[in-house]
């Protein structure tokens, strides 16, 4: 069976690519030329969210529309992949009002005090949870660090807080339609999902670069003396059999045909051994993980409506399931009595 997509990761980019022949991008790390900026670690921030990974895009020429969508793009993966910011959380920032290297640090909420964005003054950890603790949009995040003895910051070379993760950034560095360079940073309790959201938004975002699909890299220096540059933009390949992807999907088509499919969905692909196709996933792709995941990706661009319908060759007679069949029943009585019946996101 033909899996769903996986991630927000899948949508947007077979949005933007489906059906349309396009040059697939070639997404890659770039070294500044002068010192590749750092963010330092301390052995408290790992007691809160031990994981921090970023990167910067460089000369970025934003519209209206692409900024809104920057912003956009961001609150989507916070509230899937970042699991509601309780997994990962994201900060933007405008380079060129910070200095690094960068410090990303835990401490007590009696001693961080900076102005949050779009507020008129600086407030300390403690004002700042009170002042959104009714909040519309950002209550619902207050709960993840509230209980602990420490809060994590971001901050500068010069002891400007940027961010207050996973509650909010600080006013001094917010981007605007005229920002040029950003600094996305992504703190995070678990690594993989740090990863996957930072690559989602640099390779999305890279094509408003000067030279577009570069991201400049960023070192990360853990308390343990470890060194990480992210972001890390690996390419995967991933081989399947022609018949067999075919006899799945149920089409007819030659090797030269799907590898024409399966550029319109931007995976680049060659042929091997005449019946064997050689695809190179990109790092914005983490929902491909297994060879069905082409499949479905070949069907999208072929087209659902032109898959032709025919019937199984297995006979089977249905059944229904004991356990269905007496919940059914359970409902009709319970409907019967005069109850009614609610089924909400929570109970699913």
């Amino acid at each position: 069976m033909l899996r769903g997509f996986n991630s927000w990761t899948s949508y947007i980019f077979k949005s933007v690519y489906t059906f349309n022949i396009v040059d697939i991008p070639q997404y890659m790390t770039i070294l500044p030329n002068t010192s590749t900026e750092k963010i330092i670690m301390t052995k408290q921030c790992l007691e809160v969210r031990g994981h921090i990974v970023a990167a910067i895009l460089r000369d970025v020429t934003f519209t209206e529309d692409s900024y809104n969508s920057f912003i956009d793009l961001q609150e989507k993966l916070h509230q899937n992949i970042g699991r509601k910011r309780t997994l990962v959380s994201i900060g933007t920032h405008d380079l060129d009002t910070v200095k690094g290297p960068f410090l990303y640090d835990a401490r007590s909420p009696t001693n961080i005090c900076f102005k949050p964005l779009n507020q008129d003054k600086e407030y300390t950890a403690e004002e700042i949870m009170n002042l959104y603790n009714n909040h519309a949009q950002l209550k619902q995040y207050l709960h993840i660090i509230k209980d602990s003895p420490f809060y994590p910051v971001v901050e500068d070379s010069n002891g400007i807080i940027l961010s207050f993760p996973p509650i909010i950034n600080g006013d001094h560095s917010k981007i605007t339609l005229d920002t040029k360079n950003i600094l996305i940073e992504c703190t995070a309790i678990d690594l993989t999902k740090a990863k996957v959201v930072l690559n989602t938004i640099v390779c999305a975002f890279s094509q408003y670069c000067k030279t577009k699909y570069t991201i400049e890299m960023v070192e990360v220096l853990y308390p343990n003396g470890q060194v990480f540059h992210y972001p890390d933009l690996k390419y995967r390949t991933i081989e399947i059999d022609c018949e067999k992807a075919m006899k799945y999907i149920g089409i007819k088509q030659t090797a030269e045909e799907l590898v024409s499919l399966l550029s319109r969905m931007s995976l680049k692909t060659s042929i091997k051994n005449g019946n064997k196709l050689t695809i190179e996933v990109p790092p914005t792709r983490h929902d491909v993980l297994h060879a069905c995941d082409i499949y479905e990706d070949i069907a999208i661009a072929y087209g659902y409506n032109k898959i032709q319908k025919t019937i199984p060759y297995l006979f089977t007679i249905a059944e229904e399931c004991p356990l269905n069949k007496l919940s059914d029943q359970l409902r009709t009585e319970l409907a019967y009595a005069g109850f009614t019946e609610a089924l909400t996101f929570s109970l699913v």
